[in-house]
């Protein structure tokens, strides 16, 4: 089964491509290149998209409910 760090990882990715592409759309068709201005876009967007992280906290109880969740992962 895919954690949830895998699956977030995969969704930001998939929204910076779809932001990008439509930045991209909206260049395009102001300069009159469309194509070339997408696969800019999405480009950017692919890469803005997996490089951004959530931020984690560092607190007791996440810890805990952390721990829990990686047992029953490893005895399953």
């Amino acid at each position: 089964m895919w954690s949830r760090a895998i699956k977030s990882k995969s969704q930001l990715t998939g929204w910076g491509i779809a932001l990008g592409a439509g930045v991209g759309v909206a260049l395009g068709v102001a300069a009159g290149h469309v194509a070339i201005w997408v696969a800019i876009g999405v480009a950017i967007g692919m890469a803005l998209g997996s490089t951004v992280r959530r931020k984690e906290t560092n607190c007791p109880q996440c810890a805990a409910v952390h721990r829990t969740h990686e047992e029953q992962k490893l005895t399953s």
